[in-house]
C-alpha cells in the first residue's frame, strides 16, 4: 500500500504542476532559510563550549563605586560590575576559597613591535597570562609543554597564524624575538583561538614577565588591568561562595569597604550572551537577536506550511470525486488520511533535498552577511543528517494533517451527485491564514525599515568631534617616537595635505582606562569618582574640533598646563554635583599623583559607541611616554598619494617602526558591525518571508481566478469593464492585507521598541513607518493578484462560456 500511496502522490504532483511547484518552492525556501538561521543561532550559542571544563569555569567581576555619603548603599546592579579588575584579587581568592581548584589571570591586550631576523611587525592583541592558563582553557598546544610554556619570565606562546608569519612551517620553540627592548623566547605554539570565543589573542606572554616589568601593581587593589578566571568542581555552591565575599574583602582590602569595592562570580557560559558587565575582554553577542532570528526561522517555515494548507484545502473540490469513488469502493477514512499525509511528506521530502542544496549555494553569502565562519562541515555531521531525515516528517505531517482530515471527511453521496461545495469554515480558515502571513510580512517590512533607519541614525549622529578625513598612525607608544614627538609632528605637518596634527594615548572609539579622580565640591570637600581618562597634547581639541562650554582648552601660553591643570567633559561636571559648567572652573583636583585646578569643560562628545550615553571623562596633558597614536586631519584630495608620502616620511624619520594607519571614521563605525550585520540578515530573511507569502497568495489567486472564469465571462458579456473585473478579483485579497496591517502595527512596534532599548541614542518609531510598510504590502499583493486578475479580465468570454 505504501508503494501505491507513493505512486498516487507522484501522479498528483505531476497532474497539478503549477500548484506543486508553488508548494515545493515555498517549502524549499522556507527549509533553506530555517537551516541557515539554525547554523547562525547554533554558532551564537556555541561560544566557549569547546573548553573541556566549560561548566566549571567562572570569572571574577569587580565593582568600583563611590557611595557619595549614602548610609545604605544597595548592592551593585549587574551593569555596575566590570570584567576588568585588579591583580591581587586572584591569588587572594585562590588562597582563601578551597572550592577554587585553578586560577589564572590575563592582562588587557598590548601592542608590541616584534623583530625576528629581517622580519619586523607591530603585533596587537597580545596578552600576558599565568602559567595555569592551559590547565583551565582547552587551547591545544601544537609545540611545547603546557606545564612550563608560560612559567618562566620572558617566554611567549604564539598562535599558529603568528608563528607561520615569522617561521613558516618550522618549529619555532627556542627561537628568540626582540620586543620593545626585551628578548622573548618562544616556548610554545598553540592553535588559533576559535572564532566562537568570548575573547581572542595573537600570542600569550608569561605573567612572570609582567611581574618583572611592573612588580608593584600586583599588590594594588585599586589598579585595574587584569581579567581573572578560576575553576571549581561541578555542582559547587556558587551562592555560598558569594556569601563569603564580604568577610574575604575585609581581610584582604582593609582600606576599603564593600560599598566602594566588591566582587561577584560569573559562569563562563554567561560571558558572551548573558553578561551585562562593562569592560569586556572581547565583543559580546545579543540574546535578543538570537530570539529574533529563531522566531524568524519558525515564522518562515510556518508561512511555507500555511501555503501548503491553503492550496491543498482550496483545491479540495478537484480531489472530491476521486475521494468519493475511493470511499464508494470501500476505502477507509484512516487509509485516505494516510494517503494524503504521504503526499505531504513526499512534497516536504523533495523540498528538503532542494532546500539543503540551496543552503550549500547560499552559505558563502550568509558567511559574508553574518561575519561568521559557518564551515560546510557543520552540514556534514550526524545532527544535520538526522535533521535531513526528519525534516520531511516534521514539516510534511503538521502541514498535511488538516488538509488530509478535510479531504478524508468528504461524503461520497454528495460528492458523486455534484452537490459538494467548499465549506464556509474552510474559506474563513484560508483567509485567516493569509492575514497571518501578511501580518508577519508587514511587520518584517516595517521592522527592517526601522533597523536601517537606526543604523543610518548612528552613522549621521553628530558625535561632537571631527571624525572624517582623520588619519590615525598607531605607533604602539614607541619610546623613540615619543622622545622626539615635537620633531615628528612638525615633519609630518610639513606635508601640504596635513591640516592639523595631535598625539594622544587614545582616540575616540578606543579602549581607555578609568582614573580615581577627586574634585572639590562647593563646600571644598574632595569627592572621588572613577571617570574615564584621555591623555592628550596641546593640539587635541583643535584637531578634533571639539567645543569648550566653559573655561579654556590647553594652551602653550600657560606653562602650568603641562602638569597641574585638567579639562573634563559635561558628564563629569554633573557627576561631581555641579549644574553649571562655569561653577567647576578653578576647582581643585587630585588624579594619579597629579594636583591642580580645573581649567576647562569640553562639550560632551561620543567617545564610545552610541549604544551608551556619554560617560564622565577627564582629559589631561599626557606625559611624553604615555602617548600611543598620532591623529592627522588631512585633505581628501589625492588620498593615495598623501598616504604614500606620509609613509615615506615616516620610514625616513622612524625606520624602527612600521607605518600602521587607519581612518578614524572606519574604525569608529566598526563598533556597529554587529548591528549592520543584524540589519542585513534581517532584511534578507524578511524579504524571503514576503516572497513565500506572495507565492501562497499567487497560488490562491490563481485557483480563485480559475474557479470564477465563467462568472467573469458572464460579467464581460453583460458589459463589465476590465477595471471592474480586476477590482472585483483583487478586492477580496486587498481587504485581507488591510486587516493584516492593523494586526502587524502593534506587533512590529513592540518588537522594535524592545530592540531600540539597546541604544542610548535611537530614532523614534513613527506611525507612518507602518503605513508605508502596509502600502508596500498592498502594492506587492496588487502586483501578485492584479496580474492574474488582468489576464482573466482580458480573456475572450467565449472560451469560458463555450461549454455552457
Amino acid at each position: 500500500m505504501i508503494r501505491n500511496y507513493l505512486k498516487i502522490a507522484w501522479r498528483s504532483l505531476s497532474r497539478s504542476k503549477i500548484y506543486s511547484l508553488i508548494n515545493i518552492t515555498g517549502l524549499t525556501v522556507g527549509i533553506a532559510c530555517c537551516v541557515l538561521i539554525v547554523l547562525y543561532v547554533k554558532d551564537e550559542l556555541s561560544y566557549d563550549h569547546y573548553h573541556k571544563n566549560y561548566h566549571e569555569i567562572y570569572r571574577v567581576l569587580q565593582a568600583f563605586r563611590n557611595p557619595a555619603g549614602q548610609k545604605d548603599t544597595p548592592a551593585p546592579a549587574p551593569s555596575e560590575y566590570q570584567v576588568w579588575g585588579c591583580a591581587p584579587v586572584g591569588p587572594a581568592l585562590k588562597a582563601d576559597f578551597p572550592e577554587i581548584t585553578k586560577m589564572t589571570q590575563f592582562t588587557s591586550p598590548v601592542t608590541l613591535l616584534m623583530e625576528y631576523r629581517d622580519k619586523r611587525f607591530q603585533e596587537s592583541n597580545m596578552m600576558f597570562a599565568d602559567s595555569a592558563t592551559f590547565d583551565i582553557f582547552s587551547w591545544k598546544l601544537l609545540a611545547g609543554n603546557k606545564e612550563t610554556a608560560l612559567k618562566n619570565p620572558y617566554s611567549i606562546v604564539l598562535t599558529k597564524s603568528i608563528a607561520e608569519k615569522y617561521f613558516g612551517n618550522a618549529n619555532p620553540v627556542g627561537e628568540v624575538f626582540k620586543a620593545e627592548g626585551s628578548t622573548l623566547m618562544v616556548s610554545g605554539v598553540m592553535e588559533d583561538v576559535p572564532a566562537n570565543s568570548h575573547f581572542t589573542f595573537s600570542a600569550l606572554i608569561s605573567m612572570s614577565t609582567f611581574r618583572k616589568i611592573r612588580p608593584e601593581i600586583f599588590g594594588w587593589w585599586g589598579y585595574v588591568d587584569f581579567y581573572t578566571y578560576f575553576t571549581v568542581p561541578e555542582h559547587t555552591n556558587i551562592a555560598a561562595m558569594q556569601a563569603k565575599v564580604p568577610a574575604f574583602l575585609k581581610r584582604y582590602n582593609p582600606g576599603g569597604t564593600t560599598d566602594t569595592y566588591t566582587i561577584a562570580f560569573e559562569p563562563l557560559k554567561n560571558a558572551y550572551l548573558h553578561s551585562e558587565a562593562m569592560r569586556q575582554p572581547g565583543p559580546t553577542g545579543s540574546l535578543a537577536n538570537v530570539y529574533i532570528f529563531s522566531l524568524v526561522a519558525a515564522f518562515i517555515l510556518f508561512i511555507a506550511g500555511i501555503n501548503f494548507i491553503n492550496l491543498t484545502t482550496a483545491r479540495s473540490m478537484e480531489r472530491a470525486k476521486e475521494i468519493g469513488v475511493r470511499k464508494a469502493v470501500g476505502a477507509y477514512q484512516q487509509g485516505l488520511i494516510f494517503q494524503y499525509l504521504t503526499e505531504a511528506v513526499v512534497i516536504a521530502a523533495l523540498a528538503t533535498i532542494l532546500g539543503f542544496a540551496l543552503v550549500l549555494l547560499l552559505l558563502p553569502l550568509v558567511r559574508e552577511l553574518s561575519g561568521k565562519q559557518l564551515p560546510y562541515s557543520q552540514l556534514l555531521n550526524w545532527k544535520m543528517g538526522l535533521m535531513l531525515v526528519l525534516m520531511p516528517f516534521l514539516v510534511g505531517l503538521p502541514a498535511g494533517i488538516y488538509p488530509a482530515w478535510v479531504l478524508a471527511r468528504f461524503k461520497p453521496a454528495l460528492v458523486l451527485k455534484g452537490k459538494f461545495e467548499s465549506s464556509r469554515g474552510g474559506i474563513q480558515l484560508r483567509k485567516g491564514l493569509v492575514v497571518f502571513q501578511f501580518s508577519l510580512s508587514i511587520a518584517l517590512i516595517a521592522c527592517t525599515a526601522i533597523v536601517f533607519s537606526q543604523l543610518d541614525h548612528l552613522r549621521s549622529q553628530n558625535l561632537g568631534f571631527r571624525q572624517d578625513q582623520m588619519l590615525i598612525i598607531d605607533y604602539g607608544g614607541d619610546e623613540t617616537v615619543n622622545k622626539s614627538m615635537d620633531m615628528v609632528k612638525a615633519t609630518l605637518a610639513n606635508n601640504p595635505a596635513v591640516q592639523k596634527i595631535t598625539a594622544s594615548r587614545a582616540v575616540p572609539g578606543d579602549f581607555l582606562p578609568n582614573a580615581g579622580t577627586s574634585i572639590a565640591s562647593r563646600s571644598g570637600e574632595m569627592i572621588q569618582f572613577d571617570p574615564g581618562i584621555y591623555e592628550v597634547d596641546f593640539d587635541f581639541f583643535s584637531t578634533y574640533e571639539m567645543k569648550m562650554v566653559a573655561g579654556r582648552a590647553y594652551s602653550r601660553d600657560f606653562p602650568a598646563d603641562t602638569g597641574s591643570t585638567m579639562v573634563i567633559n559635561e558628564a563629569a561636571v554633573k557627576q561631581y554635583g555641579y549644574a553649571n559648567p562655569e561653577e567647576i572652573i578653578g576647582k581643585k583636583f587630585e588624579q594619579w599623583g597629579r594636583n591642580g585646578t580645573i581649567v576647562g569643560v569640553v562639550k560632551d562628545f561620543n567617545y564610545q559607541s552610541l549604544h551608551k550615553k556619554v560617560e564622565p571623562l577627564t582629559l589631561r596633558m599626557a606625559p611624553y611616554d604615555t602617548k600611543n597614536k598620532i591623529s592627522l586631519r588631512i585633505k581628501s584630495d589625492h588620498l593615495s598619494k598623501t598616504i604614500a608620502e606620509l609613509e615615506h616620511t615616516w620610514a625616513v624619520m622612524e625606520p624602527q617602526r612600521p607605518f600602521r594607519y587607519n581612518f578614524l571614521d572606519q574604525a569608529f563605525n566598526d563598533q556597529y558591525q554587529q548591528d549592520v550585520r543584524f540589519g542585513k540578515i534581517f532584511a534578507a530573511f524578511g524579504s524571503l518571508t514576503i516572497f513565500i507569502a506572495c507565492l501562497g497568495l499567487f497560488g490562491l489567486a490563481t485557483y480563485s481566478t480559475e474557479k470564477r472564469l465563467k462568472e467573469i465571462g458572464i460579467r464581460k458579456v453583460l458589459g463589465a469593464s476590465v477595471t471592474n473585473i480586476v477590482g472585483l478579483l483583487s478586492g477580496d485579497f486587498i481587504k485581507l492585507v488591510l486587516i493584516a496591517i492593523v494586526i502587524a502595527t502593534p506587533l512590529g512596534w513592540w518588537g522594535m521598541h524592545r530592540w531600540l532599548e539597546g541604544f542610548a541614542y535611537r530614532v523614534n518609531i513613527h506611525w507612518w513607518t507602518f503605513g508605508m510598510a502596509g502600502l508596500a504590502a498592498v502594492m506587492i499583493a496588487l502586483l501578485t493578484v492584479g496580474f492574474l486578475a488582468l489576464k482573466a479580465a482580458m480573456m475572450n468570454p467565449v472560451r469560458s462560456l463555450k461549454s455552457e
